[in-house]
Order: structure tokens, then C-alpha cells, then sequence
């Protein structure tokens, strides 16, 4: 498990911004936000790619330079996730794409559940996957999507990306995900309040990047 916020990094400034109640209300600063840390773990996780030399010429002569071995998959689960999801693309830019569509159902009164309505994605059989959601809660609409993706194909290994984590989600995701993934963070969070939102979190992501929904 990788935290941003464990290291000194700009990252931390942009995880500030996003939590500060003076600065978050400014929707076009939080989505750029959003995607500067999605800049980030795009580069960290490539790190662990495996990679190939490859020669090329330049004006001058030839050389060699490292490449990804395999693009991955970056899949979004919609919505407060497609500006984090465009920072990966930003970086990762050979990278197939996926979404999900996943949404709370506080229907029945003292429940909650998550519903996915929406999926669609490229083949992910021994695909390098990451699975974009920057909030991670009860962990529950990242195993609905990973049960959604597996339904579909085995992946060489997924990477789940969040920014901002629950111990609560962290333990679900542990005790209800059998292949492999890695988990990458830019932060985890004391607890999870009555209502399943992360304290001291940040608020609603969606919400605070696109507006209120109904």
C-alpha cells in the first residue's frame, strides 16, 4: 500500500486545497486538483510497470530509451472520479480506457447499498487495470466494480487508486478481494461517520466538482 501523503511531496498542498472549505467551493480548482493527484499516481504506479529498451533515432544518432512493456486499463468509476481519471490519461496516454457507473442507494431507511448501472470497457484479460475512485468508504463500490471487471476477464493485476481513504474501506476491500491489486493512496482518514462519509474527509467529491445532484 502506497500514501502520498507519508511522503513530502506537492501533493500534500493539493490535498489541502481539496479539503479546505474556503478554497474546495471553487469547482474548477477542486476538479484541477482532482487530476493534479490523478498526474501524480500516474506516475508513481508506472513505476512498477515492467518495461522494454527500445532504440530510436534522433536527429543526431541512435539510442535507446526505456517503454512500457503493456498499457494498462485505466477504468472511472463515475462520477466524482473522471477529473482524477483524466489526470491518469494526462500521463498515461497510450492507456485504453473504462468506465463504471456506481451510485449510493440510501433507499431503505438505516442501509446502504451500491448500485452499478453502467460499465463499459475494452477487453481486460491480462491487462494491467487501474481503477480509479478518489474516495474510498465502505469500500464497497470498488468490490462491486472489481467483481464487474472479473466478470469480464482475468487482469494481469489491478491497481485501485483513492485519495482519500476510510480504515473501514481499506479492511473491506482486504477482506473481499481475492486477486491481486495493489492499493495507492493520498491519504488515510481517522474513521467513517453514521452516514458511511470519511472524517474528516472532505465532503462529497462529486458534489463539489460538478454540483449538487437531486
Amino acid at each position: 500500500m502506497f500514501v502520498l501523503s507519508e511522503t513530502p511531496s506537492i501533493a500534500n498542498r493539493f490535498l489541502r486545497e481539496m479539503r479546505d472549505i474556503h478554497i474546495q467551493n471553487d469547482r474548477m480548482r477542486f476538479r484541477r486538483n482532482l487530476e493534479r493527484i490523478g498526474e501524480i499516481m500516474a506516475y508513481e504506479i508506472s513505476k512498477s510497470f515492467d518495461y522494454v529498451s527500445e532504440e530510436i533515432e534522433t536527429p543526431l544518432a541512435s539510442t535507446f530509451s526505456l517503454n512500457p512493456a503493456l498499457h494498462p486499463v485505466v477504468i472511472s468509476v463515475m462520477r466524482a472520479s473522471l477529473p482524477f481519471y483524466q489526470g491518469f490519461l494526462n500521463y498515461l496516454d497510450q492507456a485504453d480506457s473504462g468506465f463504471i457507473g456506481a451510485f449510493r442507494d440510501e433507499s431503505k431507511v438505516g442501509t446502504i447499498s451500491v448500485q452499478l448501472g453502467y460499465h463499459a470497457s475494452p477487453t481486460v484479460e491480462g491487462r494491467i487495470i487501474i481503477l480509479a475512485d478518489p474516495m474510498l468508504a465502505t469500500g464497497k463500490s470498488l468490490v462491486e466494480s472489481i467483481q464487474t471487471i472479473l466478470s469480464h476477464g482475468t487482469p494481469k493485476h489491478i491497481h485501485v487508486a483513492a485519495i482519500i481513504a476510510a480504515p473501514e474501506g481499506i479492511q473491506y476491500l482486504k477482506d473481499n478481494v481475492n486477486c491481486p491489486y495493489s492499493l495507492w493512496l493520498g491519504a488515510i482518514d481517522e474513521k467513517l461517520n453514521h452516514q458511511s462519509y470519511i472524517i474528516p474527509g472532505l465532503g462529497d467529491a462529486g458534489d463539489l466538482a460538478f454540483g449538487p445532484k437531486l
